[in-house]
């Protein structure tokens, strides 16, 4: 058996036109188009600077890197004047050669025992670095240290045996750091990090800001729209529908707008501008990071494509089980009363396993995207590390740029899952916005600006005349075929016939909810045609079959849309329909709140929306099926207030139980669009016609 499906329940819908409701959409958004350019330059702006930023960290990084070892170019240029100096004060040596003697690459230990012997404190002369004296025995001291060493002396070797160097060689290789520079730079990305974020959080507001005026917008436009719309577009639509464009659909425009449009251009900001400055700052870790980077991604499309057909088939199975246990649910006395529980709840088991195992497969695919997303960033970060150790020990890089690459992958990877985010919402969006312009491109009622003649309430007579009207809703199906009757005022009308015969219709006509195909309805000798809707409602009083109580005080529900009403006025006219002990035993009387869903009786209902009739106090009245939902006790209460009601006006009665319009002037019976026969009560019974056989057939007794 098909289930219901709800406009909740709905699958997630793709727009048929993106690009086309996506202009039509920023169109739409003229109003602040200078508010939404800063908006997305600011976002842009915030982008751009958080892109700039690794590149000044690098430089940090490197400064502060520098500040924590010793100054090696200065230990290599103390390191050559001291051998120099030695060399010098060395006249002969056995053995060794002048150009030997001049050459660098002469192991000092084989000097040794010269070095210890205490002639060189006699004959080194004392040396300047930089304003810096350093003495024989420092000199001494210092080849002491290097004959110690292996036969190929390097300068991370003697950084080793820094504490051992005398002081004076000390204070010119001792680690500096420069304060200034770093100060600097430190002020400089402070800088750029809080106006990043004061950039980032104004275009948040700003956005926040678009999306709900224009959300706000839409609901007005929507409200605006409805009431504009004639009564044919809803009986071809749906409530729910409507009501979830109204909700739905507004809400998830104002949303996503807020939060995709400036992380769309955040992100591609991001994106773009985080590849051209890893290929500025080193092409070989640039390319080591994007192709990390794709492998992870390859493997987040793959699984994205498996499992949005489970998330699909989860909305549908999600709407057959809602619509079940709706449809349970309101039938469940018929559920019980027909032992069916047990097959319901078979029915409900299957469908939630089916729904379960949609659920369990959407939600296991879709959890393993943020362990990948972290598998991609942590392998993008591995092969940087790898990449870049390799580099900086060949001295290609520095410690900086590793430091710089760190941030870039992250700036490179989150924009791509956030740049799909952003379309995946947009779609979404232009989905919403497609049924959102739809309903406000609907056709509307005619303009009726042209309509000049006014009826005043107060000084009508109260005599209407149905000329040749013929209607259908259709252009090729006619309902109403030749329809011509008049109400004198003050009578009481009844029009009676089966279902579908045109009954309601001819109210809908008569109030000008749907125009008619030929033909003229004149008010007092004044057609329809030339007055307007508003004027024509002004005038009549509409009880219904469906009763409607809005949330809100007994007074508010009766003097409804009715100013200048005292309490006075109202209790009388509950007097007048018999509701009054019904209010006065309520803890509030007329300020007692009630509403459409409250535990009030319908009949009750009924009669407060009669009061409310008596309020209008308009000259005419029409009755349509407003006893058909009562039982007979409450029959008689609201056919006494109709009475009431009724008096002094020219009334129109759709009823189907024919017992309460026995007491009508005139009963028009209808059949197939057209009055078959009329006249009163006692008239049509003794024609033995139509109406005789609806009435007998009431009556006839079951043998």
């Amino acid at each position: 058996m098909p289930r219901p499906r709800g406009p909740m329940n709905r699958v997630n819908e793709k727009s048929k036109d993106f690009l086309g409701t996506m202009k039509r959409l920023i169109k739409n958004l003229d109003k602040w188009r200078y508010l939404l350019v800063v908006a997305l330059l600011l976002a842009l702006a915030s982008s751009i600077l958080a892109i700039i930023a690794p590149n000044k960290l690098s430089d940090f990084a490197d400064i502060i890197g520098d500040g924590l070892v010793p100054n090696t170019e200065k230990l290599q240029e103390v390191s050559e004047q001291i051998m120099t100096n030695f060399y010098k004060n060395l006249p002969s040596i056995p053995n060794i050669t002048d150009n030997e003697l001049q050459s660098s690459d002469i192991n000092i230990s084989k000097f040794k025992d010269v070095i210890e012997s205490g002639y060189l404190e006699e004959h080194l002369s004392e040396i300047t670095i930089d304003n810096v004296k350093i003495s024989a025995d420092d000199q001494v001291a210092f080849l002491k240290i290097m004959s110690t060493m292996n036969e190929e002396v390097e300068t991370e070797d003697l950084l080793v045996k820094m504490d051992e160097l005398p002081k004076s060689i000390y204070s010119l290789i001792e680690p500096q750091m420069d304060m200034k520079a770093v100060k600097s730079i430190a002020l400089l990305l402070a800088i750029m990090f809080t106006v990043s974020s004061l950039f980032s959080y104004i275009e948040h507001y700003a956005m926040a800001t678009i999306s709900n005026k224009f959300a706000k917008r839409l609901r007005t436009g929507i409200s605006d729209k409805i009431n504009k719309l004639p009564l044919k577009f809803f009986d071809q639509h749906e409530t729910g529908d409507i009501l979830s464009i109204v909700t739905n659909d507004v809400d998830m425009i104002g949303m996503n707008m807020n939060q995709s449009l400036g992380l769309l251009v955040g992100s591609l900001t991001l994106f773009l501008g985080s590849i051209v400055m890893m290929f500025i700052t080193n092409w070989i870790m640039a390319t080591t990071a994007i192709l990390a980077s794709l492998i992870g991604f390859g493997l987040m499309f793959v699984l994205l494509g498996k499992s949005q057909k489970y998330f699909n088939q989860r909305q549908v199975e999600l709407g057959n089980l809602n619509g079940y246990i709706e449809e349970m649910y309101s039938g469940h006395n018929v559920v019980k009363s027909y032992n069916g529980v047990k097959e319901a709840v078979g029915e409900f088991n299957e469908l939630s396993n089916k729904l379960y195992v949609c659920n369990r497969k959407s939600q296991f695919l879709s959890g393993i995207m943020q362990p990948l997303m972290l598998f991609v960033g942590n392998l993008s970060y591995v092969s940087v590390c790898i990449v870049g150790a390799l580099l900086t020990m060949n001295g290609n890089i520095s410690f900086g740029v590793i430091v710089a690459f760190m941030i870039y992958v992250r700036l490179f990877t989150n924009p791509l899952s956030q740049i799909a985010q952003a379309m995946t919402t947009l779609q979404s969006t232009a989905a919403a916005s497609e049924r959102v312009f739809a309903f406000l491109d609907e056709k509307e009622m005619s303009l009726e600006n042209d309509k000049k003649k006014h009826l005043d309430k107060s000084k009508v007579k109260g005599e209407i005349e149905f000329k040749n009207v013929k209607f259908g809703y259709d252009a090729g199906r006619t309902i109403i075929k030749n329809f011509s009757a008049k109400a004198l005022p003050g009578q009481k009308i009844a029009i009676v016939g089966p279902t579908g015969a045109g009954k309601t219709t001819m109210v809908n006509l008569l109030m000008k909810f749907y125009e008619i195909n030929d033909g003229d309805i004149l008010i007092d000798g004044v057609s329809t045609k030339d007055l307007t809707r508003e004027n024509i409602h002004d005038l009549f009083v509409m009880v219904l079959q469906d009763t409607w109580l809005f949330d809100g005080t007994i007074e508010e529900n009766i003097k409804f849309n009715k100013k200048d009403v005292t309490k006075e006025e109202i209790w009388q006219a509950c007097h007048t329909v018999g509701i009054d002990h019904f209010i006065k035993t309520l803890p509030g009387g007329l300020d007692s709140t009630i509403g459409d869903e409250t535990s009030v009786s319908q009949g009750q209902k009924q009669l407060l929306t009669i009061a409310r009739g008596m309020i209008e106090d308009a000259p005419f009245l029409i009755l349509d099926e407003a006893t058909s939902n009562v039982d007979t006790r409450t029959e008689e209460l609201v056919q006494k207030a109709m009475d009431k009601l009724t008096e002094g006006r020219t009334s129109f009665i759709i009823a189907h139980r024919l017992s309460t319009i026995k007491n009508a002037d005139l009963i028009l019976v209808m059949n197939e669009g057209n009055i078959i026969e009329q006249g009163t009560h006692e008239e049509l019974m003794s024609q033995k016609g139509f109406y005789q056989k609806l009435y007998d057939s009431q009556f006839e007794k079951i043998s």
